[in-house]
């Protein structure tokens, strides 16, 4: 939907959103946001779902080959409480379901360590994420053309979605208050 809204300069501006009754008159951008972030998430779901999918391995959910990922990351074992930590996720239970399928699918590993239960990528799970790496860097990557600028401000961008993020989780505190 686009709306209307008061622009910087003064002038009137078209805000594309995906619910105008929520936008405001204090930031209609907040709503401009809102939409390019539903918009993106979902294309950036459906990528890692198809380059994993293009990498050899099938019927993961976006979560599953995130948590793939992060698994794998610096080659370290991770606890589930850690998991769930960096990758912003409440509900435990989500990535207990979405490690359980990656053990059986053969691509992680649990270890148990006195009363500590780790997860490291297997030998299996590391190769997909290789083949992963290698798509990448041939479908997204190379469209990027190393451009210098285009690079900085996605370095830009990235910034702001954790400032963002931030300020999310705080009104999320803030809401579960009420």
């Amino acid at each position: 939907m686009v709306r209307k809204a008061q622009g910087s300069s003064g002038g009137v501006a078209e805000a594309i959103v995906s619910s105008a009754h929520l936008v405001s008159p204090q930031s209609a951008e907040m709503s401009e946001f809102e939409f390019g972030l539903i918009v993106a998430g979902n294309a950036f779901h459906r990528w890692v779902v198809h380059c994993m999918a293009a990498a050899g391995l099938k019927d993961l959910m976006p979560l599953d080959v995130l948590v793939l990922h992060h698994v794998t990351h610096r080659a370290r074992d991770k606890r589930l409480s850690d998991i769930c930590f960096i990758m912003n996720v409440e509900d435990t239970h989500l990535i207990n379901y979405s490690l359980k399928k990656l053990q059986g699918l053969g691509v992680v590993a649990s270890r148990k360590t006195g009363k500590e239960v780790t997860y490291a990528a297997t030998d299996t799970g590391q190769a997909y994420v290789q083949r992963y790496r290698e798509i990448r860097e041939n479908c997204l990557i190379d469209a990027l053309n190393a451009d210098d600028a285009l690079n900085k401000d996605i370095g830009e961008l990235a910034r702001l979605l954790r400032v963002l993020s931030g300020m999310y989780d705080q009104a999320a505190r803030a809401a579960a208050s009420l």
